[in-house]
C-alpha cells in the first residue's frame, strides 16, 4: 500500500500536471470505485483543479465550486499519467480523468477491488475521512508521545494504526523501527523517554529520507513503479538477506496478508520473535536466538 512517502510524491507529480487544468471528461468503468452519489460525479466535468494534497493515505483533489475528490488507493491502486484520451486498461483500469494536457489513469491490480473514490462538497466533509492520527512529520514531541502512549500497543501496531499516526503503514514502520533500533513488539507504555525520542527522530528522518529517494527516482517523470518493496530498504521485504547495519539475516513475523521484518541483532538483542505459524509447528523447539536458528537450519 502506498504510504506517506509514496503518496507525497504522487501528490507532487499530479499537482504539477493538473492544477489549473479543467477536467474535460471522467470515465469510471468500475462500479465498485465510486462510493458517493451526491454530488454526482458529472458535476466535476468542466471544473478546474485548484489543489492536490495528501490527507493521511488518501489523495484529495479540489475543484472549482468547492467540489472535492478523495481517492484511497488501498493496497493495489496506482496512478499513471498518459497522453490525452488514453484508453483505460481493460483488466486494471478503474478510472480516467481527462485533461487538455493528459489523462490521469487510476488502476488496481488483483481481483479484489478495494480502491475507493468519494466526491464531496466542502472541506468540512473531509472530516468523515480523517481517522484521527497525528501527522508524524509535524507533530511536536509532546503530541508524538501522547499519541504513542495513549494505549498500550506494540510499536508495530501503534505505528500502523491510522487513529494514532497518519500515513505510516507496514513497509515504512519496519524501516522506522530498524532505524530506531527498537523491537516491533515492544509495548508503547514500556518505552523510556530516551526510546520515545529515538523513535520520533527515526520516524521523521526515515520518512523524509524516503520522500527524497522517491523524488530523485521520479525526477521530472511521473512515478510509475510505486511499490511497498524497494531495493534500498533496510529490512522490509528482505527476509533472509543481510542487515545493512550488522550483517545478520533479516527475520520476519508473518500474519494474514502482512509481515513484520526486523533485525534480531539490531532490534531485539539477538532474540527471535515467534512467528505464529512456525511457532505452532515447532512448539517448544522454536529457536530463541539467531545461534539456535542456525543450528536448527543446519540439522535439516
Amino acid at each position: 500500500m502506498p504510504e506517506l512517502p509514496e503518496i507525497t510524491v504522487y501528490v507532487e507529480s499530479i499537482e504539477q500536471r493538473i492544477v489549473g487544468q479543467p477536467l474535460e471528461r471522467i470515465r469510471i468503468p468500475s462500479p465498485s470505485l465510486l462510493r458517493t452519489y451526491d454530488p454526482p460525479v458529472s458535476a466535476l466535468v468542466g471544473k478546474t483543479v485548484r489543489s492536490v494534497e495528501r490527507f493521511n493515505k488518501r489523495i484529495v483533489i479540489t475543484f472549482d465550486d468547492d467540489l472535492i475528490v478523495v481517492i484511497h488507493l488501498m493496497i493495489a491502486g496506482r496512478f499513471r499519467w498518459k497522453e490525452p484520451g488514453a484508453p483505460i486498461p481493460k483488466k486494471l483500469g478503474q478510472a480516467a480523468f481527462d485533461f487538455p494536457n493528459g489523462t490521469l489513469l487510476l488502476t488496481e491490480a488483483g481481483t479484489k477491488r478495494r480502491a475507493s473514490m468519494h466526491v464531496l462538497r466542502g472541506r468540512e466533509a473531509l472530516a468523515d475521512h480523517h481517522r484521527g492520527g497525528i501527522e508524524p512529520l509535524t507533530a511536536t514531541p509532546m503530541q508524538f508521545k501522547e499519541a504513542l502512549t495513549r494505549e498500550n500497543r506494540t510499536l508495530k501496531r501503534a505505528l500502523t494504526d491510522p487513529r494514532i499516526f497518519s500515513g505510516i503503514g507496514n513497509a515504512h514502520s519496519d524501516e522506522i523501527l530498524h532505524a530506531a533500533r527498537l523491537s516491533p513488539i515492544k509495548l508503547t507504555q514500556k518505552l523510556s523517554g530516551e526510546e520515545i525520542k529515538r523513535l520520533r527522530s527515526a520516524t521523521i528522518a526515515s520518512l523524509r529520507e524516503w520522500v527524497e529517494i522517491l523524488r530523485s527516482e521520479a525526477a521530472d517523470k511521473f512515478p510509475e513503479k510505486v511499490t511497498a518493496f524497494h531495493p534500498r530498504m533496510a529490512v522490509h521485504g528482505r527476509f533472509g538477506l543481510p542487515c545493512p547495519a550488522c550483517g545478520s539475516p533479516i527475520q520476519r513475523i508473518a500474519y494474514a496478508d502482512n509481515e513484520t521484518n526486523y533485525c534480531a541483532t539490531c532490534q531485539t538483542e539477538g532474540k527471535l520473535l515467534a512467528d505464529r505459524s512456525l511457532s505452532r509447528l515447532l512448539k517448544d523447539d522454536w529457536p530463541k536466538t539467531l545461534e539456535e536458528l542456525e543450528e536448527l537450519r543446519g540439522g535439516y
